[in-house]
């Protein structure tokens, strides 16, 4: 299957307004998994095309990084930090939770197809808010079971993150023209020397 032209655009223009192509491999990942919902070994293959970097590169960015799905998986990612500050706030109570709650182990989807569960002991960055999840990278904090039950009711009726994402045009760097992107997918703008 071939990645959508607004996909690849996005993916050239990245290369572009990076200093090295190498430098776009993380967000050429997150637009070919936002546009399919996982990264195949097809879409790896193109992003190395588009890049022009080595296949070998691309697969072994995508591999090291947990976040980079590459099967079909629930239509909603659940990851619970179990990380010591969410631990030392009840994070291993909030998992057990969320396993009765769905019927199902961390590294399950429901029958339903609806949530992917998983549990990290990687900090996901939001201490102050412990316990927390992250929900389609985004992130749920200072869990309750009220909370969480609210949270996965949203999720069962919900589309998946990548059947909803529609390009938007991405605001122009000074001098030039708007472009067409996916929200949240942007890169910084590269500096120049003065």
């Amino acid at each position: 299957m071939s990645l959508r032209k607004e996909t690849v655009a996005m993916i050239r223009e990245y290369a572009r307004r990076y200093p090295s192509a190498q430098s776009a491999i993380i967000p050429a990942l997150w637009a070919v998994q936002h546009e399919q919902g996982y990264v195949t070994a097809e879409s790896l293959a193109e992003i190395a095309t588009h890049l022009e970097l080595p296949p070998s590169l691309i697969e072994s960015t995508s591999s090291f990084y947990s976040m980079f799905l590459t099967r079909p998986e629930g239509r909603h990612d659940v990851v619970i930090c179990v990380n010591a500050p969410c631990g030392l706030r009840g994070a291993d109570e909030v998992l057990a939770y969320c396993e009765r709650t769905l019927g199902i182990r961390a590294g399950q989807t429901t029958q339903d197809g609806a949530i992917t569960l998983r549990s990290t002991p990687e900090c996901l960055g939001a201490c102050g808010g412990a316990p927390m999840m992250q929900v389609d990278h985004r992130f749920e904090e200072n869990l309750t079971s009220e909370r969480i039950d609210a949270v996965f009711e949203r999720l069962r009726t919900e589309p998946a993150p990548h059947e909803v994402v529609k390009p938007k045009a991405v605001a122009p760097v000074k001098g030039e023209k708007a472009r067409s992107g996916v929200e949240g997918a942007r890169p910084r703008a590269r500096r120049t020397q003065k």
